[in-house]
């Protein structure tokens, strides 16, 4: 979980060390820390590990969540590459600046003087608009610009195979210096290496179209990734089990790179799905596109208002599936199923009926970091039980510090807690006492 608690270059503050020490309280068995960045693409206050200045603040994240867990809870950090994007232009700033203007912006405007065009551009309303402008050029007047892996016109795009095997691997290598247990790279959603991965990437170089070439670049990153931290180091990967977008990749497509990952050593395999930029919605002008909008938004985060299905556990189904695949392939590669798995019975359920090897909890554990051993400790009854609104998903929609609602008031009179800039709301969750 992104809780936009790091510096706006991505480095460690106290902040971010209390937020892991307060999760390592409940000693679960794994913490996987949020996606960092492997380079130094202006993000927001989101991790990174993309330069080994790096290395001793995360090193601190390491030895908190050991003093908390007392070194029963083992620490992973999962590493993310992601390309550049912009937030949606107010229109004349888009016409007047943005927009390259063609021929064919010339004919619909009806003069040839660059100038002109734009200002008669910005006359149009959006039904005139779209089909004046290419789809590319609609989608970043309505949403923002955003590169894509297929934009091999851009040298910057065009070489990402030759360099991300390199940066993952030099991140890892750091990440294991500051003495985390394991890696998890971040194959999934709206990103770089899921975006290789999806059905729409067509690139024509080896490294998109068909499912053998989609999964060459992030078999090639493990490769390196491995080469790098040696043989007897963790490292799997999130990927997602269905992308849940018109044309995208779906379950027999995972089920074929999830063969592949465990047949290239990945120790463990995660499944998320869906949150993707293609069916996001249209944001206000000034923010940024958000992937956890649309279809498939929903799908990644499901909240209480649903359709039949219901918001708990929707992820099941298909990664079971999946793990099915996988054993019949003769692969033992333990499953991680995540997505509304919200209590003991249900987690428990998963396990004995072989439908996950690991419960991966994110909103649950947010909202009640000590659940675990609460459960453990047959004291069930006082779980703090997630609501499903996703207030904690609208806080990180508008890049605002992470907090549960269930929680984040709570004795606020108390001088030695944490508190917003704002003053309103608590950093970390109550300490629970047995």
């Amino acid at each position: 979980m992104v809780p936009w608690r790091a510096t706006a270059d991505g480095e460690v503050t106290d902040a971010v060390v209390r937020w892991y020490e307060r999760f390592a309280r409940g000693k679960p068995g794994v913490v996987v820390v949020e996606a960092t960045g492997i380079r130094d693409i202006a993000s927001g206050p989101l991790l990174r590990i993309g330069h080994d200045k790096y290395i001793d603040g995360l090193a601190r994240i390491v030895d908190a969540v050991r003093r908390a867990s007392g070194g029963q809870t083992k620490l992973y950090i999962q590493l993310i590459d992601f390309l550049s994007m912009r937030r949606r232009p107010e229109k004349d700033k888009f016409f007047g600046r943005f927009l390259t203007i063609t021929d064919a912006h010339k004919k619909a405007a009806g003069h040839t003087d660059e100038d002109i065009v734009r200002e008669v551009l910005c006359t149009f309303d959006d039904e005139k608009l779209e089909a004046i402008l290419t789809p590319r050029e609609f989608e970043t007047y309505q949403r923002g610009y955003r590169d894509r892996v297929t934009d091999t016109h851009l040298p910057h795009i065009d070489e990402l195979p030759e360099i991300l095997p390199g940066l993952f691997a030099d991140a890892a290598m750091r990440a294991k210096k500051a003495g985390f247990d394991g890696i998890e790279l971040h194959y999934a959603h709206a990103y770089t290496m899921a975006s290789f991965l999806s059905k729409l990437n067509t690139r024509t170089d080896g490294y998109g179209g068909r499912r053998r070439d989609r999964v060459r670049l992030p078999l090639e990153v493990y490769q390196a990734v491995r080469a790098s931290v040696g043989d007897g180091y963790v490292l799997g990967c999130r990927m997602l089990s269905d992308e849940c977008i018109e044309g995208g990749s779906g379950l027999d497509d995972a089920s074929y790179f999830a063969v592949q990952f465990a047949k290239a050593g990945m120790d463990f395999l995660s499944f998320s799905r869906g949150g993707k930029f293609e069916d996001a919605a249209i944001p206000a002008k000034g923010q940024a596109v958000y992937p956890y909008t649309g279809r498939s938004g929903y799908e990644c985060m499901p909240h209480f208002i649903s359709d039949e299905q219901g918001p708990f556990g929707r992820n099941i189904e298909p990664t079971a599936q999946i793990r099915a695949h996988l054993r019949n392939e003769g692969y033992a590669t333990p499953v991680v199923v995540a997505g509304g798995i919200h209590g003991f019975e249900q987690a428990e359920n998963l396990l004995q009926d072989g439908k996950a090897d690991i419960i991966g909890v994110a909103r649950q554990t947010l909202a009640d970091p000590d659940w675990f051993l609460k459960v453990k400790t047959g004291q069930g009854a006082s779980v703090r039980t997630c609501k499903y609104t996703n207030y904690c998903e609208g806080l990180d929609q508008k890049h605002k510090i992470v907090t549960c609602q269930l929680w984040d008031r709570e004795n606020m009179s108390d001088e030695n807690i944490m508190k917003t800039p704002d003053g309103k709301r608590r950093m970390t969750a109550p300490l629970w006492t047995q």
